[in-house]
């Protein structure tokens, strides 16, 4: 059964035009089946290694295909963006691809990781703000002084239907899966993952996680509405304070379920990762793992598909995870 999605602003159509345009761009990403997971959740686990991306992350998708669709005015403008870290990423590599300048806002305390990434592609950083809400507040007010084309990290349809991609791989690599699990921070994977499976078969259960820590997006869908919720996770992939109405209004469309997990659940999910599939996740990465662990009985028997959306750990965050994996009460 197809069903159609054109009534929403991103559609199945704007996804296979998206996959066909970053074919010249980008490889698809693996899908691993780890039997030691297997045996941990109950069910048949397979990865989605989107920590295998040239820059470690889902969203270079989304900002390759966007900037490839730009006209000649708005590659000559710059375009500005506040992330962070992988978005940030994402438009820095893209913008280089192109040859368009890329600004990129990110809170004073961002993943130097990822700040060195997006300096090496080329990017102009700016750091503002304690978080990614103050980052992005100042990056609208300047996209609106000097003209430059803002890319917001989650209204963006091009950009949707970019990171959408990668879940249309996922059902041609695996086509009978019973579940996805798919980390949200602003939406945009979890949208994507949303528009294809529901259009390719209905029957597929999307599930969304978030951190307990930063759960603004989870509120505004049990709410409805766009809510704001207090911001304290590690996991900066799923750090925003405010939900976004694009993809909250594809996920309160399409979404089966939504719940949150906690960040020490997020760490053990990380060092789950490390130990049994030898892929470095970063918090938002490890976020889907942590939720099919916490959905044991509700996942028993099913065949679930896990997005480890991103891989950028810092190497300080990796000593810290690894020095309280022998500490007491810590248990793999």
């Amino acid at each position: 059964m197809i069903l159609m999605t054109d009534s929403l602003p991103v559609t199945f159509r704007d996804v296979l035009h998206a996959r066909r345009n970053l074919r010249a761009y980008l490889s698809p990403t693996p899908m691993y089946h780890y039997p030691a997971l297997d045996a941990m959740v109950g069910a048949e686990v397979w990865v989605k290694h989107e920590n295998h991306q040239p820059v470690g992350a889902f969203k270079v998708r989304g900002g390759v295909h966007l900037i490839s669709q730009l006209d000649a005015a708005q590659r000559r403008a710059g375009v500005i963006a506040a992330s962070t870290g992988n978005h940030g990423q994402s438009v820095a590599c893209a913008a280089r691809l192109f040859g368009v300048r890329a600004i990129i806002a990110v809170p004073e305390d961002a993943n130097p990781a990822k700040v060195a990434s997006m300096r090496n592609l080329g990017a102009e950083v700016v750091f503002h703000g304690r978080d990614f809400d103050e980052a992005r507040e100042w990056v609208e007010a300047e996209a609106a002084r000097r003209g430059y084309r803002y890319i917001h990290s989650g209204n963006e349809p091009l950009l949707i239907a970019g990171v959408g991609s990668y879940a249309l791989e996922m059902l041609e690599q695996q086509p009978d899966l019973d579940v996805i699990i798919v980390p949200v921070g602003g939406g945009s994977g979890a949208a994507g993952v949303c528009i294809v499976a529901k259009t390719i078969n209905p029957a597929i259960r999307v599930i969304g996680v978030q951190s307990e820590q930063a759960p603004a997006a989870w509120r505004s869908w049990k709410e409805g509405r766009l809510m704001e919720a207090p911001m304290r996770t590690f996991a900066e992939g799923l750090a925003t304070r405010t939900a976004f109405e694009l993809p909250q209004r594809i996920l309160r469309h399409y979404l089966d379920d939504f719940i949150l997990v906690s960040d020490d659940e997020i760490r053990r999910a990380i060092i789950i990762l490390l130990a049994h599939t030898r892929n470095l996740a970063e918090g938002a990465g490890a976020a889907a793992l942590a939720a099919a662990l916490k959905l044991r009985e509700e996942l028993m028997g099913k065949r679930v598909g896990v997005v480890l959306s991103g891989g950028n750990l810092s190497i300080d965050r990796l000593r810290e995870l690894l020095a309280a994996e022998g500490a007491p009460g810590f248990r793999l």
